[in-house]
Parts: structure tokens; sequence; C-alpha cells
């Protein structure tokens, strides 16, 4: 007997060690036992050569920032070699050239000379303010104050929502007000009946206005008031503050350094009594638009006349979305529903864009339109979702495009080969893309090709390639490889020549945990120096992206994560992967190791845990002694690079990590680089005495200055009996 034993044990001795080798890509389909052999979870992981491996850092790409939430790039290069990107916001469209952002924003309108009057407002302290906590104050004459603004009393700012009588309520006390672009608190304090009360906010007049809380508008030709309130402070660029209603706005004023190139809040004084004389000229510029989707009800939400009288409707507000195309050298751009708007490349960075309409020659130009596109074929301007000749109405079905190389001219005439046509199957056009020798064009319910059919046969003509699909927003198609890969309401689609449903290893994990409010955020990419597209959406919950799935249609493999951006442009024209986030940066993916968003670098954490794999399919437990460590730290900057390998075991498939979750030893171990080791030198091996019956492995960075790739690992796995 006790030889039997003896040689039992000697066999367990030298059994082979156990590569861990898994299948490359993460399955989420089922469960974790189910999926056995393969990837569960993951973060910040890309696989390359069917390994996994943490993906690349990104980095500033210049330290300003933009105004908005960019929701579209676009690169090209114009005959003097400017290397530009057109950057779309909610608030504004940029030029991007060497580091510095130029507002091209178009104007909506320009009024006349003594169309626009200022007033500024001053009075004092009716009762003195004896608590630092009170919510109104009481003041000698409210007349011509703002309904909503921000005062100043002896040195405290205070902000506030409502005017009644010659009282000020909804007062938030100790305020911060902007001293050289940078906000700076105040302190509440008691102040003396009789004490002066001057005020930050302006009140702008002019009739029609149109202008929306937000909005921008550029003042010229004013004349100072009296006091603080200078020419210099009224001749700037202004946010609207408040609407007070159709004739009248509010600002806060400001002064600008033109030495420092910050700005800083003016209070007015008494002395600030005048009207900014009878010159004064206001641009504005578009209205801004929203960075979220929302339903809006009330009266007045819908269309105008729509429904019943005085019942309430129920409309959604879309977030501002652009489509952009270079046409030779200078930019085309739009965003849904506006009219098509051309900046000039031969103009100074610092000229604004104009509507297409307005240019010399221009001839039944679209008035508005979803979606803009620039054919590859003989350079026909293309606008969905716009109105018809003649007519102002939008038709969410309608296709029209321009003459031939020419993106003034849109009338339909045997001259010249401007034309529409209306698709049939769907209720709006949602997204369009260039393909190879076709225009991909997307409605909510279907798919069209439009080819160039020539002059004499209606020169473009639409087939019906796909029924029965959606996709989720304009942004959401990518084209890689001669393949068109969207993302759809319920499941990924592409199209190839013909329309399929593009076999998802994540379907049920991604759409599970997906806000569906805002399917107008999802955005798709390339990045093809790994064979890569990326969409980004908004996780169930949670407002703006915060999450991505990467489909790798060399490999045909799945990955996923959590990373907050609003915009992607592949590496072409520029040298990397280039990304907008929501801190209002652009930022250059592969690039280094770390988070460099801020300048300062922050580690990314990156992990991937392991389906549940067993010894003999479970039937007896397993003890693993020992972890032989397979990794690479090729490209780490950081002296001594480290991750963490964990197993997690469990007495059964479905039940909970075993706790504790190991005997007489530990089921972590630190794998760490030698900075005076050669890079692939590791942690020889990690003890452990870890049993279950099940067992998963994690991988795990979270420290700056880490790359890593895994290989095989080994464990010393035996087998401990069956209880």
């Amino acid at each position: 007997m006790v030889k039997h034993l003896d040689e039992f044990a000697k066999r367990l001795s030298t059994m082979p060690l156990k590569k861990v080798i898994l299948k490359p890509g993460v399955n989420r389909e089922n469960t974790r036992y189910a999926s056995e052999g393969g990837w569960y979870e993951c973060n910040n992981v890309r696989f390359r050569q069917g390994t996994p491996e943490k993906i690349g850092g990104w980095t500033r790409l210049n330290t300003t920032t933009f105004l908005g939430v960019a929701r579209s790039m676009w690169n090209w290069i114009t005959l003097g070699g400017q290397n530009l990107i057109g950057v779309g916001t909610n608030l504004k469209f940029y030029i991007e050239n060497g580091g510095a952002y130029h507002d091209i924003t178009p104007l909506r309108s320009t009024t006349s000379a003594g169309d626009i009057t200022f007033s500024a407002s001053n009075t004092t302290l009716s009762a003195a303010i004896t608590s630092t906590s009170a919510t109104t104050i009481a003041i000698t004459d409210a007349t011509g104050f703002p309904l909503a603004g921000v005062i100043l009393i002896d040195s405290e700012v205070i902000s506030y929502t409502g005017v009644t009588d010659n009282t000020l309520t909804g007062c938030t006390r100790g305020a911060s007000y902007l001293v050289s672009d940078v906000s700076t608190s105040t302190t509440a304090a008691t102040h003396s009946n009789g004490a002066g009360v001057t005020c930050f906010t302006i009140l702008v007049a002019d009739s029609g206005h149109a202008a929306l809380a937000g909005d921008y508008v550029t003042f010229s030709g004013a004349v100072a008031l009296g006091g603080n309130i200078t020419a210099p402070v009224l001749n700037l660029e202004y946010k609207v503050q408040t609407v007070e209603d159709s004739s009248a706005y509010t600002i806060l004023a400001q002064s600008f350094s033109a030495t420092t190139l910050t700005f800083t809040n003016v209070a007015s004084t008494s002395s600030d009594s005048g009207n900014g004389g009878g010159s004064v000229i206001g641009k504005y510029q578009l209205n801004v638009g929203e960075t979220t989707s929302s339903d809006v009800s009330g009266w007045g939400a819908g269309g105008w006349s729509a429904g019943p009288f005085s019942t309430g409707e129920t409309s959604q507000e879309i977030l501002r979305v652009w489509s952009q195309q270079n046409f030779g050298e200078d930019l085309l751009f739009g965003h849904r529903g506006s009219p098509l708007f051309l900046w000039d490349a031969d103009t100074s960075l610092e000229v604004r864009a104009v509507a297409v309409s307005t240019l010399a020659g221009a001839s039944d130009v679209p008035v508005v339109q979803n979606v803009m596109l620039v054919s590859d074929i003989n350079r026909f301007v293309f606008c969905f979702g716009t109105n018809g000749v003649g007519s102002a109405v939008q038709d969410p079905m309608l296709i029209r495009w321009s003459d031939q190389e020419d993106a003034t001219n849109w009338t339909p005439l045997a001259t010249t080969q401007a034309g529409s046509l209306r698709l049939s199957r769907g209720t709006e056009i949602v997204a369009a893309s260039q393909a190879r020798q076709e225009v991909l064009v997307w409605t909510d319910s279907s798919l069209y090709s439009l080819q160039f059919v020539g002059a004499g046969s209606g020169v473009w003509g639409a087939q019906l390639v796909g029924e029965q699909t959606s996709i989720a927003s304009q942004n959401a198609v990518a084209y890689a490889n001669g393949v068109a890969y969207w993302m759809g309401k319920d499941k990924f689609y592409k199209y190839d020549g013909r329309t399929q449903p593009l076999p998802c290893d994540l379907r049920k994990y991604v759409f599970a945990d997906f806000n569906e409010e805002q399917f107008a955020q999802v955005f798709s990419g390339t990045n093809e120096a790994f064979n890569e597209v990326w969409w980004f959406y908004c996780s169930a919950g949670v407002a703006n992206v915060d999450s991505y799935i990467i489909y790798n249609y060399l490999d045909n493999i799945w990955y996923y994560g959590s990373m907050a951006r609003s915009a992607w442009l592949d590496s072409g024209l520029r040298s990397l992967p280039l990304a907008a986030t929501f801190n209002n940066r652009i930022v250059e993916h592969e690039s280094g190791v770390d988070d460099n968003e801020t300048g300062t670098a922050a580690a990314i954490t990156a992990f991937i845990t392991s389906a549940e794999f067993d010894l003999d399919d479970g039937h007896k437990f397993a003890l693993v002694s020992r972890m032989i460590p397979d990794i690479s730290f090729e490209g780490s900057t950081g002296g001594t690079p480290t991750i963490n390998m964990t197993l997690a075991p469990l007495n059964s498939a479905g039940s909970g990590l075993n706790s504790p979750s190991s005997e007489s030893g530990v089921s972590t171990g630190t794998v760490i680089r030698s900075a005076s080791s050669p890079v692939d030198v590791y942690t020889s091996q990690i003890h452990t005495r870890v049993r279950g019956r099940q067992m998963s492995m994690k991988v795990e960075s979270s420290t700056t200055g880490v790359q890593w790739q895994l290989g095989a690992t080994r464990l010393d796995m035996r087998p401990d009996g069956r209880r």
C-alpha cells in the first residue's frame, strides 16, 4: 500500500505544467463556464497575433481647448500644404491648424446699425443684509434689472434668478466671477442699508433677435456706457446668458487683455447710464445645439400647429451632429436641420464660413438638410433629408445632388446634371457613406446603393440592397477593407456587396447595457493599424459616451471597454488616430502607454479575465501550486513595469468565488520587470495554493509607464480529490 502511494505521489510530482492558451477575442454571449477556453471580461485591451495586450496610450494634440462637445472631425490638406481638421461641436465650428483652433462658425444674422442697445443696472440696498445665507435681497429700485443676473455688493458676488417688485429672489451668496479666465470665489458677508448694488449682467435690447441661451454674438460700433462698461468691454464676442423675451437677452460684461489673452468680468457703476450709441451692430452665430438627446414635452414642443389647440406636444431634442467633407481644398459642412455651408481655403483662417446659397451663381441650393456628402465619383455634392426645388419644406426621404463639379448649382436642367430622387423604404434618411464605386444610404429601416448611371439616365440611380435593417445613428458606420460595418439598434451589420448581420460575441452584453435614448451619440471609426473598427456608445443610465466595442475584422474577434470620447478620426493625413474628449480636447491615440490628455501622465487601467477552466471537466478539484507567467513588457517606459496576475477559484460553476480564495498561500502575484534586465525577463514563478473545481485567470495593470503582452502562462495544476 505504501509503495502504491509513493508511486502516485511520484507521478503527481512529475506531471507536466498546464499551458493556458485561450481563444482570442472576448465572448459574453453565454455563461462564464460555457465560454471555457476563451476570455470573458476586459478593458483597454486588444489582441495581436492571438494574444491580449494593453492598448496604446494617448497624448493631447495641443494645449488649447475648444468650446462645446465635438461630434465630427475631418482631415484634409490644402493646395498650400496646410494640414487642416474641421471640428464641429454643439456650440461652434472650428478649423484646427498647427495646434490652434480657428472659429469659422457661420453667422445666422447681422443687425443694422442702431438695432441694438445696452443697459446697465445699479441701485442701493433698501434694507441691511444681516445674514450670510439670505436668499432674498431688498433693493431701492429694481427698474431695468434683468429677470436673472449677477450683482456685486461691496466685495461679494451674488447671483439671482428672479425679481419680485423691488426684491431679488433665488440668491446664491458668495458666487464666483471670472478673473483672468479663472473662476474666483467670493465670501458671503453682511451689508449695510444703502450699500451700492451694481451688476455684472448687461441687458441687450434687440427686437426679434431669435437668440437662445448659450448662443454667441459679436458686437461692434458700441461706445462706452459712461463708467466701467467701456467701448472695448462691449465690442467683444459674448455668450447669451438668459433670454428675457423676443426683444431682450442678457450678457455678462467682461474685459479682454490682449497681453495675457484672458478675460475678466466687469461690474457696472452708477455712471454706466448710456445705451451704447446708435452705431451698434450685432453678428449672431448659428443657434447652439444640444449635447445629448432628450424628450421635450409641453406647448410648442412639437411642430407649429401640430395637434389640437392648447394640448401638449412631445418631440425629441437631437444633439448637434455635423457632416463635413472637403470640396477640392475648400470645406463643405452642415449639421442636421441646417443649410449647407462652405469655408474657402483661399481666405484667412479667421474668416467665417458662409451659406452656399449666398455664393455667386448659387441656384436652388437646399435650404435645409440632415446629412451631406461629396461623392468620389465625378464630385457631386449630395444632400440627404432635404427640401425640394422651389420648396422650403424638408422631406426626410429626399435626396438631391448638385451639378457635377459645382457645389452652387442645384437646378435640374437639360444643361446640368443636378437632380433628385426620393427613397421609399423607411421614414427618414439617417446616414450616408462613400463606398467603392457607390454611395450607401441608410434609412431607419433599409439600405440603398446609389450608383452613377450617366446624364441621359437620371444621373444617379438607387437600388435597395438591404431590408429590415437599422442603424444607430448618423455616425454609426465605418468603411474598412472594402466593407461597410455599422451598429444597428439591436445588432451589428456589414455590407460587402450584400447586406448581412455581423455575428458578434458581445451582442447581448452591449445591447443589454445601452442607453437607447442616446442612440444619436453612437459613432464609429477605424484604427487601420490594428485592423479594428471601434464603436462608442452610452451605457445604460449614462448621458454621455462612456463605452466602446471593437471588431477586429482581420481576426474576426471582438473586445470592449470603457472610454469617454465624442468623435474619432483615423490616421491617414495625420500620423496617429485622433479622438475628441469631453474635456474639449483632441488627443492622439496609440501615443505612449499612458493617459496624457492633461499633459501629466496618468495610469490607464487595463485588464482581461478568462472564462472558467478546470481539470478533467471539473470531475475533481484542482490544486494550483504555482504560476509561471509569460509576459512581454516591450514598449514600457517605466523603470519597473508591473502587472498583477490573479487566479480566482470556485467550488462549482455558477457559485461564488471561494473564500478564502487560497489555502496557505496567495492567489495573486506581481510580475515585475527589472530596469536592468532585458525586456522579456520577468518574475520566474508565483507560488500559490489555490484550490477549486473551476478557476479563472486575470491579468491587470494600473500603474504608469506599463505596456504588456500576454503569452502562454503555465500552471502547476494537479488533481486534488473530489470534495
